[in-house]
């Protein structure tokens, strides 16, 4: 018979093992995921230095608000002018009460340190809901040194539109269309970046609900984007419009972390941001021409029945959570591989959705490991250079590549998961 010494390193070594590869385990290596990065989160508050950016001009703008200025135009910071929808304004206002005006930044970066495991959490439930993904893959998560910055070392808005994002994600996983709308304008309704998610979203609403229904979602996301702007709409509706919806905004050359290895010239001319929308539009299209609607026979068999029956959903099979998410990950992934320009706060916007797209591709495991590592070299390196902005380049054009030759309707695409309810 073995000592207890050796039965208990045994147990160790099995239960371990366990939480790595067994399914069954997943919610309980998540929990300790969570519970392992809210200790680490709250050392980095602790020992890291906050460094200022956009928090003091979220508040001196949120104050002009607080004083009556309606016109989007005229509120204005040490940083710039506001540039996002009215949700941003809400949410600052809510910070302004809860930090004592701005001024308690420790208490902000607790709020941020709570919302970033929110984050966190609603990955790992979107990550189970839509399987395909190994349990040790979650231990990855926590890794992001940019990550964790962008949340509770820069205080930016992008967190707040991220986590409405992912919620809107599992809702939409779940079949809760209706309640995914609502979370997702919330997500609009803080920073517009959250339309590249539409394109998928639509080939989700019209495989499942029909035209007429996927009509009625869009013109709800719409309103729900009036009601939430109209303070400022009924008042000075061209400037709120202008600025906080600005497609035609050019960045500087100096913050890119994606074309640093462009021509500066060339990075601020007409010609270049034309072919980048070109790209986005184009391969956005051959995603849906070739890759969404395969397991319904196509896309024209789908437009055909959609238009056919406006008010049935054309597709003959339920869709997976594990589609719809591939869907709008991708989506979301191939707008920011032809995003105009990509600061540093950007990275959130997808930083955790990296690890699962690469489980949508057909790579070796190592070489899956080697583009997580590639982006998250290239978003920690500062001021980029263009090593590091070939690196991000590459590596999230071979995630969108991947998944084109992978996956690109899930591990579970609809009519595997009908086959197996048979």
């Amino acid at each position: 018979m073995s000592s207890p010494p050796t039965r208990l390193v045994r147990s160790l070594w099995t239960l371990s093992v366990h939480l790595l590869t067994d399914p069954r385990y997943f919610t309980t290596l998540a929990a300790l995921v969570v519970l392992g990065d809210a200790v680490l989160t709250q050392l980095i508050i602790r020992f890291v230095s906050y460094t200022e950016i956009d928090w003091e001009t979220y508040m001196y703008q949120l104050e002009l608000y607080l004083k009556g200025e309606r016109d989007y135009a005229l509120i204005s910071g040490p940083t710039g002018p506001i540039v996002y929808p009215a949700g941003h304004i809400y949410v600052h206002h809510f910070l302004y009460t809860l930090t004592d005006y701005g001024r308690n930044l420790w208490k902000a970066q607790e709020v941020y340190a709570g919302l970033y495991l929110a984050s966190l959490a609603l990955t790992a439930a979107i990550y189970k809901q839509a399987g395909g993904v190994p349990n040790w893959v979650l231990l990855l998560l926590p890794l992001s040194k940019r990550l964790h910055s962008i949340y509770v070392l820069r205080l930016f808005n992008d967190c707040w539109a991220v986590v409405a994002a992912q919620a809107a994600i599992l809702a939409f996983a779940r079949s809760w269309d209706a309640l995914g709308i609502v979370l997702l304008s919330c997500a609009l309704s803080v920073k517009m970046s959250v339309l590249l998610y539409i394109p998928g979203l639509l080939v989700v609403l019209f495989r499942r609900r029909g035209l007429l229904s996927t009509v009625l979602h869009m013109l709800a996301l719409g309103l729900t984007q009036l009601l939430i702007g109209a303070p400022f709409l009924l008042h000075y509706p061209w400037s709120y419009l202008k600025n906080s919806y600005e497609f035609s905004r050019v960045f500087l050359f100096k913050w890119t972390v994606n074309w640093r290895f462009l021509d500066e010239e060339l990075f601020h001319s007409p010609g270049w941001a034309k072919a980048l929308l070109l790209g986005h539009v184009s391969t956005l299209v051959l995603f849906g021409l070739f890759k969404w609607c395969q397991s319904d026979g196509g896309v024209w068999q789908v437009l055909y029945k959609g238009l056919q029956r406006p008010t049935q959903a054309p597709s003959s099979t339920p869709l997976t959570a594990d589609y719809v998410t591939t869907l709008l990950f991708t989506s979301n992934l191939i707008g920011i591989l032809f995003a105009r320009s990509l600061h540093y706060q950007f990275y959130s916007w997808y930083a955790t959705q990296v690890p699962f797209l690469a489980w949508r591709t057909r790579y070796p495991i190592p070489v899956r490991l080697v583009l997580l590592l590639a982006i998250e070299y290239a978003w920690n390196v500062y001021p980029s250079t263009s090593l590091s902005s070939g690196a991000l380049v590459v590596a999230n054009a071979a995630l969108v590549l991947g998944t084109w030759f992978g996956h690109p309707e899930g591990r579970t695409p609809p009519t595997a998961a009908l086959s197996k309810e048979e």
